[in-house]
């Protein structure tokens, strides 16, 4: 207890030297960068937000498993530059990070940044061998509103397919407090954006989880008071293991919602072992298979 209290303390000692700055941005100034190369500012598409950035590993020998992260916000809001902290993470540990930014509402509604996640896989699988990474180790991740967008991807077809893509071409998906199953919608934020109270049931991604369904790690804070724990890792995860899909759950007691995305970054790694349970489920994954014309 006296241990935890001082790390607390230390957080937010850090967090006062370093008033008006977002909490995402302290926490890249206190990410180092010396086990990375980035590229940024890559474009996967036409609209000025579809722009993503490379983290790569230094020192590769061969090529190493990538995963494309979607950030949260209520698909109203977030910049790929404040999730550095994730990039790096995973770079350290050996895996190429693609960070991408997506078009939010007013823009656009529910479909038009779950096309724009489709086209940042789409860029990832054709280009990531540039950047060290081996396609045939591809990966979605998301938090929160990104866990929805990754569960989308990997889950229901049509999204990949408008890419040439399917989704048995990745290796996994993770979901870090992700909204599965949200009907109907009881965020006012949010429910202009999937057209409440006529929000159509295929946007729901527990109801896409199929026997062909590629593997998941989810992991969500024990006492989430935005997204549901229960009903929608706990629902997906049940869902997944009907179906025969492996899947590996997680509950936290220490993180929230927020902080649980926190857990990658250094100095809140104490918070939740969520660095390594996605560096372990990667590490578990066989290669995604590839199409014939790709051997």
């Amino acid at each position: 207890m006296i241990r935890l209290a001082l790390r607390i303390g230390l957080v937010g000692a850090l967090l006062g030297l370093l008033v008006g700055c977002s909490p995402l941005k302290v926490l890249n100034l206190l990410t180092p960068d010396g086990t990375y190369t980035k590229a940024s500012n890559l474009k996967y598409g036409n609209d000025p937000r579809n722009q993503l950035d490379v983290y790569t590993p230094v020192n590769l020998t061969s090529d190493v498993p990538v995963v494309v992260f979607f950030y949260g916000g209520s698909w109203t809001r977030g910049s790929r530059s404040d999730y550095g902290f994730v990039g790096e993470a995973l770079a350290a540990r050996g895996i190429v990070a693609v960070i991408a930014d997506y078009r939010l509402y007013p823009q656009v509604h529910y479909q038009g940044f779950l096309e724009d996640s489709a086209q940042a896989v789409g860029w990832t699988r054709q280009h990531i061998h540039q950047y060290r990474g081996d396609p045939k180790r591809l990966y979605v991740m998301g938090h929160s509103a990104g866990g929805y967008n990754a569960a989308m991807i990997a889950l229901d077809p049509q999204w990949l397919a408008a890419v040439n893509m399917q989704p048995s071409m990745l290796s996994g998906w993770i979901g870090l407090a992700g909204p599965y199953d949200f009907l109907p919608i009881e965020n006012p934020e949010v429910k202009p954006i999937f057209f409440f109270p006529d929000s159509p049931p295929d946007s729901q991604p527990i109801n896409h989880v199929g026997p062909n369904s590629p593997p998941a790690l989810l992991m969500a804070a024990q006492d989430d008071s935005l997204v549901n724990p229960q009903r929608n890792t706990a629902g997906m995860a049940r869902r997944l293991r009907e179906q025969g899909v492996s899947v590996r759950e997680l509950y936290f007691s220490k993180p929230g919602h927020g902080t649980l995305v926190a857990a990658f970054a250094r100095p809140m790694r104490w918070l939740a072992p969520v660095l390594d349970e996605v560096v372990t489920f990667i590490n578990g994954q066989d290669p995604a298979p590839i199409d014939s014309h790709e051997r």
